[in-house]
């Protein structure tokens, strides 16, 4: 980078000298009183080429110095600058709208800019050409929003896939430009990508180059229409661009931004006449009626910018009696009382002036709360707490700066301050009492935690505890939700606002609001995420809870923390946040909370295969449960537990630990845990061959699960439902099963389940006999474990590898599968995985001429299955050893345990296994 500098230096330097070379020359040929020597004189002769080099030269320096100029630290840029997400502030997001805004009335005549658009986009389109990237610039107040909104909806049509709306606060008072990684989230979200399948981590780098390389994956091949408004650099939209040739982009600025491959629409002031125009249009008189050199002179005071024009025309509008001289003298007046303003903008601000004048006390009053609303959209509640009026009253106010173009509508019933009006409303609200701006704060997060306690009684499990909103939340107005979805919908919408108000909250030391609605959002990231948002806003929260010197609020965030951590396989840190919960908690003398956590931890163990540490963890947690009367706690230890030993092959304990669990879940009416209960029995019953009461629990699981429209466990309950189908001969429903929960995971973002149903589905390949298929599909299932920390998983995978691998002939690389699966299930304790392992090896042994071998490893699988009771590997060792002893020592000798697996595989329903033996018995006897 230093070299390459120092060239670039050089270059500089050496382009210097020529111009100043050149200069001489120019002067030295016009004089004609001294002769350059050698090949100059030739230059002396034809003077004109000393110009035009010397233009040359000078055009290149400009431009290299305007790359150089560009590529400045962000530390040395005088603009606003995207900074990187280090993780030390509240998590923002952006406002996305999955619609263009309403087209606007004030909009005049751009036919020459938006004809120039048109035709750029018509030429792309009937050449085949890659649309370009426009980048509408100019300065504040001068219509860029506007046009491009205009101009979307002239160019809708031909952009059937969609059209959104982005705001980057590239300008705006209060906020932070939108980051990258907030961006490429909500647009996913709003192109229909669920949450949980956005990339989530803690590489900031990485994470945008994953979210950038879906979104334009997403865009792929498609007709859309994307408005980038706001934007504050091209480093900050440059992962934004889709990567398509047939979506357009239209990118708003108040600067020039160095794109590639642009199209640069610059937006000015209006000519004089169109912005008379405009005022005649909007201002309800007559043109005969106002005085056409008043006019003239008005529009000019207010630098012929739309946004001034409408706020002037608006004034005489509303005031019949008022005349356009009346008008000048207020708009002269006002312009002096604000000449302390940027020259840039000091025009328009004379217009808001006059306007804010011209409102009423009261209105004028709401006006200046709406500076202080850390938020980008607000609709009649939240206005109704900034202002401390009735919604009633809110709703009044919020139409009546409409109609004086104070305040601009979008779609829902919203409104949305321009940037320069927001500006203008702070500027008010800063001259007033300081304590009013942290009043207005602290009214609109309690009234967000009244609307959030809402939401959370349709989204939280019942039985658990969310904290409850201050006790002045009471007198909030909330919108009224009655259904999940409706609540749902309200989070989505108000997530950008909510976390920009805990932002705000936070650079003001609020920290039990912080506290409080990081909470109370909590639910709906656990389930919405986007994982990533939760973790920054969680890290706040505890950091919040520190500075209050908080323990019980500390030990919540971590909790929550542990928990999202979990949900991201990041499972070290999940475990580390988890366990300073349960530290906190205990110190703070907190039972409930550290039973809680002490449950969330259990399984994260469990999800390592700590079996230990997670058995203990669970029953500490039942046993703080049954002390405080906690059913639901209980419920979901037990739950907890009986997977534990489930998974240790603990089998009678875990039916009766499960089969607790189910009870209190019933009596709760609890209907999500009862599903995971069954999903789990059902898993068990699997193991013990009881495989038509397996697949009842599993089918009544999935139909709970789809009552309550939960796809990611529909999935798990359709995988294990195709294990049973595989195991009782029905190859088909089982790859439809996990084709259906294979697809549902990928659509959902879930790695762990995605890499269940390509396991699965690499066993069946290799039972149909395509062992190619089947082990490049087992590879990339065990390459999924691994990447997630997934041990158990990883066994599995190994494996089915070892005797896919030992079909194709490829006995080293199948014995080394089995031992590296061996000695993971070993170290966990997994003796029905081990006892499967060791059959899979008898087998490979036995067909590759080593019966002898192949039967100890048959010995071995019978004794692990017999001790834990699991009949399918209990039969499997008995038929190995029978066909060893075949081999070794005759029929005769064979035919025992041959019957015996005969025997058990009937009982059990493996109708195929059976029929083998039976065959094999008959050829015998013949």
């Amino acid at each position: 980078m230093r070299t390459r500098r120092d060239a670039t230096i050089a270059v500089v330097a050496g382009g210097g000298a020529v111009t100043t070379m050149l200069v001489g020359l120019v002067t030295n040929a016009v004089s004609a009183q001294s002769h350059w020597p050698s090949w100059l004189a030739w230059l002396q002769k034809h003077p004109w080429l000393s110009f035009v080099m010397l233009g040359v030269v000078t055009a290149g320096l400009t431009t290299l110095l305007a790359a150089l100029d560009d590529r400045r630290a962000p530390g040395q840029s005088p603009e606003p600058t995207v900074r990187p997400d280090d993780g030390s502030d509240p998590p923002g997001a952006a406002l996305v709208l999955r619609s263009l805004p309403r087209d606007t009335a004030a909009f005049t005549d751009r036919s020459a800019e938006l004809e120039s658009l048109v035709g750029s986009v018509r030429t792309a389109q009937e050449t085949g050409e890659a649309l370009l990237v426009h980048v509408i610039d100019g300065m504040p107040g001068v219509g860029k929003t506007t046009f491009a909104v205009h101009a979307g909806h002239v160019l809708a049509e031909r952009f059937p896939d969609g059209q959104l709306f982005v705001n980057l606060n590239g300008h705006t008072t209060g906020r932070s430009p939108v980051q990258a990684t907030e961006a490429l989230a909500s647009l996913l979200a709003a192109t229909g990508v669920p949450t949980q399948q956005i990339p989530v981590g803690d590489d900031a780098g990485a994470i945008i180059e994953a979210r950038a390389a879906m979104w334009r994956s997403q865009l792929a091949g498609k007709k859309a229409l994307l408005i980038l408004d706001n934007a504050a650099s091209y480093r900050q939209l440059e992962p934004l661009l889709p990567g398509g040739t047939g979506c357009l982009v239209l990118v708003t600025s108040r600067k020039r931004l160095a794109a590639h491959e642009e199209v640069v629409l610059a937006v000015e002031a209006l000519p004089p006449d169109h912005a008379v125009t405009l005022f005649v249009r909007l201002s309800g008189r007559s043109a005969d009626s106002l005085d056409r050199e008043v006019l003239a002179e008005l529009v000019r005071l207010c630098g012929y910018l739309p946004l001034g024009v409408s706020l002037l025309a608006a004034r005489i509008r509303h005031h019949p009696s008022w005349s356009a001289e009346d008008l000048h003298e207020r708009l002269v007046a006002a312009r002096d009382r604000l000449g302390e303003l940027r020259a840039g903008e000091r025009a328009v601000a004379a217009t808001f002036d006059l306007s804010y004048r011209d409102l009423a006390p009261e209105r004028q009053r709401f006006f200046r709360c709406l500076g202080f609303y850390p938020g980008t959209e607000l609709d009649a509640y939240v206005g109704a707490a900034l202002g401390s009026v009735s919604v009633a009253v809110a709703r009044r106010q919020l139409d009546a700066l409409y109609d004086a173009h104070l305040i601009d509508e979008h779609p829902g019933s919203r409104y949305r301050l321009h940037d320069l009006l927001r500006d203008y409303a702070r500027g008010l609200a800063d001259e007033g009492d300081s304590m009013d701006h942290v009043q207005a704060v602290q009214r609109v997060c309690t009234y967000y935690l009244a609307a959030l306690a809402v939401t959370n009684e349709h989204i939280v499990r019942g039985g658990a505890i969310v904290p409850p909103p201050p006790d002045d939340a009471e007198r909030m107005e909330t919108p009224v939700m009655e259904s999940r979805t409706a609540a749902l919908s309200w989070l989505e919408n108000e997530r950008p606002n909510v976390l920009a108000c805990i932002r705000q909250a936070n650079g003001l030391a609020l920290h039990d609001l912080v506290i409080r609605l990081a909470a109370a959002m909590a639910p709906f990231l656990r389930q919405a995420g986007p994982w990533d948002q939760a973790v920054g806003l969680h890290r706040t929260a505890a950091e919040a809870a520190r500075h209050a010197g908080d323990q019980q609020a500390l030990a919540g965030a971590l909790a929550e923390l542990g928990v999202v951590r979990r949900f991201m396989a990041s499972y070290p840190e999940a475990t580390e946040a988890l366990n300073e919960a349960v530290t906190q908690y205990d110190a703070a003398g907190d039972r409930r909370g550290k039973a809680d956590a002490l449950n969330q931890v259990g399984i994260v163990w469990y999800l390592t295969a700590d079996n230990e540490a997670s058995a203990r963890a669970q029953s500490e947690a039942l046993a703080l449960y049954r002390e405080l009367g906690d059913r639901l706690g209980q419920a979901n230890a037990l739950a907890d537990l009986g997977m534990v030993r489930r998974q240790t092959s603990n089998f009678d304990t875990a039916v009766e630990a499960q089969s607790e669990a189910l009870s209190i879940y019933r009596e709760l009416g609890d209907r999500y845990g009862e599903a995971n209960s069954l999903r789990d029995l059902g898993i068990v019953h699997c193991l013990m061959g009881e495989y038509t009461l397996a697949a009842q629990q599993q089918r009544e699981a999935f139909n709970i699960y789809k009552a309550l429209d939960d796809r990611v466990h529909q999935a798990y309950a359709l995988n294990e439902l195709g294990v049973v189908q595989r195991l009782t001969g029905d190859p088909d429903g089982a790859r439809d099963a996990h084709a259906q929960a294979l697809e549902h995971y990928t659509e959902l973002g879930d790695r762990f389940g995605r890499a269940n149903s390509i396991r699965h589905l690499g066993v069946l390949d290799r039972l149909s006999g395509d062992l190619p298929m089947a082990i490049r599909v087992l590879e990339e299932a065990l390459e999924a474990y691994r990447d997630l920390g997934s041990r158990g998983g990883e066994a599995a995978s190994l494996s089915e590898l070892g005797v896919a691998r030992g079909i194709a002939r490829e006995q080293d690389g199948a014995v080394d599968a089995f031992r590296q699966s061996l000695e993971i299930l070993r170290d966990l304790g997994d003796r029905c995985g081990e006892a499967e392992v060791l059959n899979h090896w008898g087998a490979l042994l036995r067909t590759s001429g080593n019966p002898a071998a192949g039967r100890g490893r048959f010995e071995q699988a019978l004794g692990l299955a017999r001790g834990i009771r699991c009949p399918l590997e209990e039969a499997r060792a008995l038929e190995g050893i029978g066909r060893c002893d075949r081999v070794i020592d005759g029929p005769a000798r064979a035919e025992g345990r041959l019957r015996e697996a005969l025997t058990m595989y009937r009982q059990l329903g493996v109708s195929a296994l059976a029929d083998d033996i039976e065959r094999l018995l008959v050829s015998q006897a013949g």
